[in-house]
């Protein structure tokens, strides 16, 4: 009886070990040779200002925090670029207070992104509409002009890290 259960739990590791499975964070989508990327500043087609900087800038953190490659500004030495043209950034009101004054919005954010293998001169990403959406309250007694610095720095980063996930773990 302990030899059968012993060989069903070896059997069963085996199968999970075989079949690829991965807890999210550890896993890479990204071919082998890939060792460098370059991330140079997204394109801003907005009227957003700064947009650009602050996304390509959290890109680039999200992908340093993870480790997965080397990050370097010089598009000669990299194996891979990433670019980006951020297409729409829109705010919509979702929520009102009793004074019919916003206080909590949708903020939804569309790029395109590319990331092309320079060695081998293919694409091994592609989203022409990534779309990141998230709802952000702003604070009692503030309107959404007053914290909109301190809302896109928030969006930025989780816009990153869902960028970064997508791209790394091809979820």
């Amino acid at each position: 009886m302990t030899n059968r259960i012993l060989i069903c739990t070896l059997c069963l590791l085996m199968g999970m070990w075989s079949c690829g499975y991965h807890l999210r964070g550890t896993g890479s989508s990204l071919p082998p040779h890939i060792h460098r990327l370059s991330i140079p500043m997204f394109k801003n087609l907005t009227t957003r200002y700064e947009l650009d900087v602050k996304l390509t800038r959290k890109v680039i953190e999200e992908m340093i925090a993870r480790g997965k490659v080397e990050v370097t500004s010089d598009i000669a030495q990299a194996d891979a670029v990433l670019s980006g043209e951020i297409l729409s950034f829109r705010v919509n009101p979702i929520a009102f207070t009793g004074e019919a004054s916003a206080d909590r919005y949708n903020i939804t954010i569309v790029a395109r992104i590319v990331l092309r293998d320079t060695s081998r001169g293919r694409v091994i990403f592609s989203n022409p509409s990534f779309i990141y959406q998230q709802e952000y309250e702003v604070p009692e007694g503030a309107d959404f002009e007053s914290v909109e610095t301190e809302a896109i720095d928030k969006i930025a980063e989780k816009f990153a890290r869902s960028l970064v996930i997508t791209i790394l773990e091809g979820f």
